[in-house]
């Protein structure tokens, strides 16, 4: 958290958060989630890499799916159902 705090600090137009949820406590994770809209709310662009696929979609306004270093699906995470964004990701 205070890597994020340092980060916004620095009033960014754009901040990317990679795994966000790794080795954190669940209550942490909770919390940061929590607080993603206020960031995101005074124009500031965020870019979320997650493998907590679960949490990521339902913070997300859109989402790309890589498979390969390849998109494989992208768009707003409403639009997919589960079974889709999985077999975009898994390629199945």
């Amino acid at each position: 958290m205070v890597a994020i705090g340092r980060a916004l600090m620095s009033n960014p137009e754009l901040i990317l958060l990679d795994e966000l949820s790794l080795g954190l406590a669940p209550i942490i994770v909770k919390d940061i989630y929590a607080q993603l809209p206020a960031i995101t709310s005074n124009g500031m662009s965020a870019i979320l890499v997650e493998q907590d696929v679960t949490r990521a979609l339902a913070a997300a306004g859109q989402f790309i799916c890589l498979q390969e270093g390849r998109v494989s699906l992208a768009g707003e995470p409403a639009r997919f159902t589960r079974d889709q964004i999985s077999a975009a990701y898994f390629g199945t």
